[in-house]
Formats: C-alpha cells, structure tokens, sequence
C-alpha cells in the first residue's frame, strides 16, 4: 500500500486527493490550506461550489483537527469498520449544487462522514436525517450508508459548521472562526437562488448567524435565540430575504429521548 506523504499513515486511510475515491472533488494539485489566513484566501477566491468543495477537502488549517480525524482513520476505527478504507479528510457538502434550500449541521461523525466522505453517513444521526428527507421528497433514497450508493438530493444541500471530525463532537472556537470563511464562502455561492437555510441545533444556528453576518446579511436585533421551528428573516444587501429555520440536531441524543421526533423533523423539512 502506499504510504500517506504527510501523515506517515498507510493508504487509504486517510484516502488522498485523485485517487478514485466516489465523489472526491480534489486532485493532487488542488491547493492545501495550512493557516487561518490560507483558509480566508483560498474560501474567498474559489470561483463556484465544485472548486470550493476541493479546497475544503484537503483543509489542514486546524492541527488538532487533522490529527484527530487522521488517528481515527488509522487506528481508531470501531471494529466494526476494522477493514473498510477511511476518508479520513475534511467532509465536503452533498446534495444539489443549485439548491435553494441548504442545512448546516454541526460537524462530521469520527466514524460516520470521516469514514464514509459524505454528510451524515454511516452513523444514527445520519440514518433518522437521511429517512426523512426521502419521506419528504428531497432524497431518492431511505438510506445513505456511503459514497457512490446512488443516493442523491435534489432541493437540498447538506452543509456543516465544521468539516473536520473534532474530539468529543466539540470543535474549539478557534476551530470553528478557522474553519468559518468555509462556510461563508458556501453561503455567498448559493446566495443567488437561497431560499432557506435550516441549521440542525445551537452549534449550526450560531454558524449561519456569524457567517450571515460577515457576508453583511442584515440580522434581527438582539441576536435571534436558537429553538425548534424558531423562523428568522435574514435580509439580503440585494433586498432580498432568506429564512433561518431552527430545528433540534438530530443527534441520537435527542433522537433516542424524544426530543426530536420523526413527525417534527417531518415538519420542519416540509416547511423550507
């Protein structure tokens, strides 16, 4: 097996840019970003999504975060997972490259997006999301266990606050301004035909509110509260609005107790 020219790590794991893996959108040449100010510069000059998708992908701007997710993806993958290759990378969006309606969640699964490459894939919290927007009409698939499987979106794009796996779920807020420009720049591409963003819990509201904030999105005043179902009008400098729709994470924390249910989340996804 080849071995990784950065980590040391053995091939697939992590899986490197160009190498055949379904959906990677780098190749060896797409540039790496290894700061905060090399994140601001590549974010904001990536000319569409397709280019942004690569840059992020190959992001190593956070040390912490690079070497958690490329840990797990050598030696700390469940047994379960014991002989499968590990994306091991920051996770890309997924979904309609046109779509009017986008959801930021919080970050990849360890062993869910920085193993499978897609968002909210192989994981609990990825197989009760993924069932409600094929109930919905937005997916074309129930599940979605892994990259090239078929699944498909169509209205939507799944989007994240982080990209990296963090430890305990819980990026630093140094990791999360780093890893921001990301998003903003996701935003401001989709701004055009953006109907609706949807943020999966406090984490993924907070994200949008500051990202929003950057691009000079006008934002109610005092800062808008996260809650289920809470709806905010952000104003376009175009004078066009977009909505902010809160809606609890669907993390099994909150899947498993009832807090979220699937007719809430339903509900939601039916209303963007």
């Amino acid at each position: 097996m080849d071995v990784h020219p950065v980590t040391g790590g053995l091939f697939p794991s992590p899986v490197l840019p160009g190498t055949g893996w379904p959906g990677d959108p780098a190749t060896d040449a797409t540039e790496v970003a290894t700061s905060p100010e090399h994140v601001r510069r590549l974010a904001a000059s990536a000319a569409d999504i397709p280019h942004l998708q690569a840059r992020l992908s190959v992001c190593r701007a956070c040390p912490r975060l690079v070497a958690w997710r490329e840990e797990v993806a050598r030696t700390g993958r469940r047994a379960s997972f014991a002989a499968e290759p590990y994306w091991g990378r920051p996770g890309p969006s997924f979904g309609d490259p046109e779509a009017p309606v986008l959801i930021v969640g919080l970050a990849p699964a360890a062993n869910g997006t920085n193993r499978t490459g897609r968002m909210f894939t192989g994981d609990s919290s990825g197989d009760f999301l993924w069932a409600a927007l094929h109930r919905t009409g937005y997916a074309v698939q129930p599940t979605s266990v892994g990259a090239g499987d078929g699944q498909a979106l169509h209205g939507i794009r799944i989007i994240a606050a982080v990209r990296c796996a963090p430890p305990a779920n819980a990026p630093t807020a140094t990791e999360k301004a780093t890893c921001r420009p990301w998003l903003t720049r996701d935003l401001e591409l989709a701004a055009p035909r953006l109907r609706t963003i949807m943020a999966l819990g406090g984490v993924g509201w907070d994200a949008a509110l500051a990202a929003a904030h950057a691009l000079n999105w006008s934002i109610p005043k005092p800062k808008p509260a996260f809650g289920h179902g809470v709806v905010v009008p952000l104003a376009l400098p175009d004078g066009r609005s977009v909505r902010l729709v809160g809606c609890y994470h669907v993390s099994p924390h909150n899947t498993y107790t009832g807090r979220l249910t699937p007719d809430m989340l339903d509900t939601v996804l039916r209303g963007l």
